[in-house]
Formats: structure tokens, sequence, C-alpha cells
């Protein structure tokens, strides 16, 4: 049975402008264990859902300074965590954690609580595992904005690329969260391995260490905050096995198809889609476009990028992330 752990309530008390109330729901793993997933549910019942979704390793804090702009708009805005994040349960093992996992535990969710006319607000790999989602239940959404992610298939990660990814992978060594800034910086095609390596094997990895590497964040009440969930390095095994769950590597190639699958349906997705990828993100640079070309609903629509901001950009400009979403979706009814 999978073990996991629930980070103590007291951690959560206080945090810097995060005074929203928790609600749960239980979700099950293949072994048959239950996991409680915590997400957000702010603003009037009536209004129209946003689902925010995070990434690694974040959480529902993300989005603690856009949601008072999306629910003063009258929008209903539901944030969760995802398993291994926040106060969401924490499977202890890396081996707990697929993509595959993730995206069943969050369908699970999604269809428990039987949301329908959502517009997706994702990011990092809350579009991963999101748009996975999208396109498994296309009736369930009525729109989708796409920031700073993506959604790699055979066609972005061919046989041929994942064969020499494969290859390299083992001749980096074990890298600092220094030598992954600067790796990122250089622009270096290889950067993302670092990253990958970094986060699977490095003795010192650390969820402040990632923000230090990702973003611009100096306020210590605000570090505490992505720290909260994480009281030590026993609760960290989601946060250190994302990178590796892209899916890149030749051991990957069923995550790929399931990507495939996903595009297919999303190829033909004709509700409105917005991307609004940031101008200083070196993770997701240029990710924007496959959106754009390859999603019906992405034709004719005024796509923003999102100034002066990083990887984070929930973050760094939460009013511009906010306004370009309100608008679109005030455009779009």
């Amino acid at each position: 049975m999978t073990t996991a752990l629930r980070t103590d309530d007291a951690r959560f008390a206080g945090l810097s402008g995060y005074n929203f109330d928790p609600h749960y729901t239980d979700v099950k793993t293949d072994d048959g264990t239950h996991l409680r997933l915590h997400y957000l549910d702010e603003g009037p019942r009536d209004g129209e859902i946003v689902l925010c979704m995070h990434g690694q390793p974040s959480w529902s804090y993300l989005y603690r300074k856009m949601i008072p702009f999306l629910t003063s708009a009258g929008f209903r805005v539901i944030a969760p965590d995802l398993i291994g994040f926040g106060r969401s349960d924490k499977p202890s093992q890396i081996e707990d954690y697929t993509y595959a996992s993730h995206v069943d535990w969050v369908s699970q969710w999604l269809t428990g609580l039987d949301l329908k006319g959502v517009t997706l607000v994702c990011q990092d790999w809350g579009g991963l595992i999101g748009l996975r989602l999208a396109a498994a239940f296309p009736d369930r959404f009525a729109r989708l904005v796409i920031a700073n992610t993506g959604l790699p298939d055979s066609r972005a990660v061919s046989p041929e690329m994942s064969a020499m990814l494969g290859q390299v992978y083992p001749s980096i060594p074990v890298p600092s969260a220094k030598d992954v800034t600067e790796q990122f910086a250089s622009g270096a095609p290889g950067a993302f391995l670092y990253w990958v390596k970094y986060a699977a094997e490095a003795p010192d990895f650390s969820v402040r260490d990632v923000f230090g590497l990702l973003s611009s964040i100096k306020d210590e009440a605000v570090l505490d905050g992505y720290a909260a969930p994480f009281p030590d390095d026993s609760y960290i095994a989601g946060a250190r096995a994302f990178p590796s769950l892209v899916p890149l590597m030749p051991h990957h190639q069923s995550e790929r198809e399931d990507n495939d699958a996903a595009w297919k349906t999303l190829e033909a997705f004709e509700k409105p889609v917005l991307t609004a990828f940031s101008d200083g993100d070196p993770v997701s640079r240029g990710g924007e476009v496959p959106f754009q070309k390859r999603i019906p609903g992405a034709k004719g629509v005024e796509h923003v990028t999102i100034k002066n901001a990083g990887h984070f950009l929930q973050e760094d400009q939460p009013e511009a992330l906010s306004q370009a979403i309100i608008e679109f979706m005030n455009k779009t009814r």
C-alpha cells in the first residue's frame, strides 16, 4: 500500500496573503489507498468557474494574489493542490508518482465535483496535467488559458531526439541550483536535463532554492509560504519526481503517446484558447507557438505576453495575468 504523509495544519496558519478556507476530497491510488486532495473554492457559487492549476514545486499559494481580482470580477475560482503538494497528501516515495497517476488523481477530483463550464488556467505541470484533462473531458471546459507550459508529444520529442537525450543524461554531473541557473541563463539546449538531474539527484535539493533559481522572490515570508507544505525532506518526493516525469526519455514513450492522443483532441478543440506566456521564462520560452498553431480555438484570439515576469508569472504579475483572463472571458461569453 502507498504510504503518504500529511503536513500539519499548523504550518499553514498565518501565511502571507493566504487567508482561504480549505476544502478536501479523497482520491484513490491504483492500490486502493485513499489520498486527501485539497483545493480552494472562492467567489460566488453561481460564477463561471476558473480552474487554476499550479506546477512544480508550488501549490495553490501561487494564486493567492490573483484570486481577489478574479472573484471581484464575478468568477468562482477553484485551485487544487496536486497530490504531493500544498495541503494535499504526499506519498513518500518518488516511485509513487507518475505522469499517469497525476492525471488520474485530478480526473477523479474533477469528475467527483462534477465541474462544468470550466475555464482552465494552467502553468508549468498545471498545463501538462490540465491540458490532458481538457482533452479527456472536453465537454467540461469552456475555455483554455495556457501560460508557461507545454504538452510534449511525439512531434515535439521524436524517437531520435529522445534517444539522444537518454544518452546525454547519464554524462551530466549532479548539479547545484547555481549550476542549473547558469545553464538556463546560457540558453543551452541541454539546460532542462540539468534541472531534471538536480531535482532527482542533488542531495541539497530544496523548494526554497527552486524559487531562487526560477524567480526573483526575495521576501522571506513568501518563501516561507512556498516551503510550508514541506517540513523536512521526507515530504518532497513529489517535488523531486516531477521534472523526471516530463516525457523526454526513451522510457517515456507511452506518456508521449498519451500526449499524442490528447493533442488529437486539442486539434479539434474550437472553444476559445488564450496563450499568456511571460517574457522572461527560461524554461518555456517559445512554448506558446505550438498551441497557437495547432488548436483551432486559438485562431483569431488576441494572445498576450505578460511583461516583466519570469516562470512564476502569477507571482510576478498577478494583476496583469488576471486582467488578461478577465478580458478574455468577458469577450468570449
